[in-house]
């Protein structure tokens, strides 16, 4: 267990050492300073003469909205013709059928709001062509729009009065070339050399060495693979995600994808100080997002080691920790990194199954996606984030009886609505859908809900997991539930589209309002948002806005299921 805990501190450790160097990078590249891939401005030059795009045509906050909007409304247009028409298209070596108009539609939303919740399973749901042109396009264009749109939230707080913030398009082009490129190339060429198929030939027939003859799914998968963790997309090749053995063959494969996962969230907090030129801003935000993971992740990897008291009690050996739904190549600390590192980020990947976790552990992989803002998505997690300093900043604004002010503009009524708005709409949305669900299937007398392979507390949690992942754009479930039907997919995928739009436009249109009023530089009586003291009362806001909303409805699934056990 001693090396198992070595391993995992290790990659944590890697992962904070590579954040400060890509953080630096980060505010360079979006600053418009010079940096090492200045090779690629004549490329991203002759894609917006091709596109007719001026780059120098500055937008308002509101241009800024409209063209993410409009552009992300044709990705759903197309990926929604490319999934139903699938079965008769190329690039379809092993027959799979087109998808269901239905299942397509949650598909389309859930891949394109970066989310990548899968009611499918992925080798035997997707052909080559909707793999390369629909789901890994849309991991790389959608995590592009996450980073664009934070980029303008930083453009606003800088240190002067204006209500033009740069150009949607450079911000997005940048984040595709010189961000997500280069990084998902190097981890799926480390993906290829460790095994992982990288092909456009159909499925392998191999002979077991008990005598079985078996079909093994293969396929572009390495490049996917990079793109699915660098983006925090999540999205499976094969059904089982990073669990499969052609997906993760290794355990530095395994340590490569975990660093993936969480790397550019890290950066983006530290790239937001640097980028305005004040480190202790950034070390702040990076500081609160670091204390709300490590309490979600110490727990969970401690009661992953040590098992079921239940199972104890029939006088079966844990010493190798709780084993159900794991890899045993991995272990069960190895698991446990990677369901908290899958959920407080927006990738939702998996390396076990969740529905197998011990129930404290699934309620902290649910609270990380219920809070939303320790470290996120990329691009959206800041901007989670961004909404509770808004709220953190008129609190303690009120507390010392001063206006409140964010680096030097005041925050007045306007924009405590619409980040009070942003903060309570997350809560209700899972909230609403679960009750909704737990409603439907309570008085399905026919039983055709069929939804439930687990029923009283744990079936709960799996509903209240899936509004939860849905919501938090994670991707991640409790595969108990039987997802694949008209209600999880249409309901699901009305939720992935308010959580992903309204929490995008709410920072934006904050910072846009910001961005006009008066810059008055700090003073002595100014409250300080790069100090302790304020990184303190952002976490308690965090924690008493996102978390306690949700407590009721813990106690009904995750800590009723654990209390059981005993």
């Amino acid at each position: 267990m001693n090396t198992e805990l070595l391993g995992i501190a290790g990659i944590l450790l890697a992962t904070v050492v590579l954040a400060i160097p890509l953080g630096h990078y980060l505010a360079a590249v979006y600053r418009g300073d010079r940096t090492w891939t200045d090779f690629l401005a004549p490329l991203e030059r002759g894609l917006f003469r091709v596109a007719g795009i001026n780059p120098a045509q500055e937008m308002s906050w509101q241009q800024h909205l409209m063209a993410l909007l409009t552009i992300n409304l044709l990705w759903f247009f197309w990926a929604m013709l490319v999934l139903c028409t699938q079965g008769s298209l190329p690039l379809n070596p092993d027959g799979n059928a087109s998808m269901s108009p239905d299942l397509a539609f949650n598909t389309a939303i859930s891949f394109l709001v970066n989310c990548n919740l899968q009611h499918y399973s992925g080798e035997a749901g997707l052909t080559y062509l909707s793999q390369i042109m629909v789901i890994m396009f849309l991991q790389f264009v959608t995590a592009a729009t996450g980073l664009a749109a934070c980029v303008v939230v930083f453009n606003a707080l800088r240190e002067r009065t204006t209500d033009k913030l740069g150009n949607f398009y450079v911000y997005f082009v940048r984040s595709i070339t010189r961000v997500l490129l280069p990084l998902a190339l190097v981890v799926a060429l480390v993906l290829a050399f460790q095994g992982t198929p990288m092909t456009l030939q159909g499925k392998q027939p191999l002979l077991t060495l008990q005598g079985d003859s078996v079909q093994v799914s293969r396929g572009p998968a390495a490049a996917m693979i990079g793109i699915k963790q660098i983006g925090t997309n999540g999205g499976g090749f094969f059904g089982v995600n990073s669990a499969h053995p052609l997906e993760n063959p290794t355990y530095l494969t395994n340590a490569v994808e975990n660093i993936g996962i969480i790397l550019i969230p890290m950066a983006m907090a530290l790239a937001f100080g640097y980028y305005l030129r004040r480190p202790k801003l950034g070390w702040m935000v990076f500081g609160v997002m670091m204390a709300g993971y490590l309490l979600l992740q110490l727990p969970t990897v401690y009661l992953e080691m040590h098992g079921y008291p239940a199972i104890s009690r029939l006088g079966i050996n844990q010493s190798l920790g709780s084993l159900e739904g794991k890899e045993m190549r991995l272990g069960a600390a190895a698991s446990a990194l990677w369901a908290i590192q899958t959920t407080v980020t927006s990738n939702g990947s998996v390396n076990a199954m969740h529905d197998s976790l011990t129930p404290l552990s699934g309620m902290n992989a649910m609270l990380g996606m219920m809070t939303n803002a320790f470290f996120g998505g990329v691009g959206v997690g800041f901007l989670n984030f961004f909404v509770f300093i808004i709220v953190a900043v008129f609190i303690a604004g009120l507390m010392v009886g001063r206006t409140p002010e964010l680096l030097g503009r005041k925050i007045e009524a306007r924009e405590m609505k619409i980040a009070l708005i942003i903060a309570l709409l997350h809560p209700l949305l899972i909230l609403c859908g679960t009750a909704l669900a737990t409603y439907l299937h309570a008085h399905d007398a026919q039983g055709l809900s069929g939804w439930l392979a687990n029923p009283g507390f744990h079936g709960f949690s799996e509903m209240l997991y899936e509004y939860t992942s849905s919501a938090a754009n994670n991707g991640s479930g409790f595969e108990g539930l039987g997802d694949n039907t008209p209600w999880w997919n249409i309901s699901t995928g009305l939720v992935l589209l308010l959580a992903r739009y309204l929490p995008i436009i709410g920072p934006v249109a904050i910072a846009g309002l910001l961005a006009r009023k008066k810059y008055t530089p700090e003073s002595v009586g100014t409250l300080r948002t790069d100090t302790t003291t304020f990184g303190v009362m952002i976490f308690f806001v965090i924690w008493i806005i996102a978390a306690l909303a949700f407590f009721p409805a813990l106690a009904l699934g995750p800590l009723a299921e654990h209390f059981s056990l005993y």
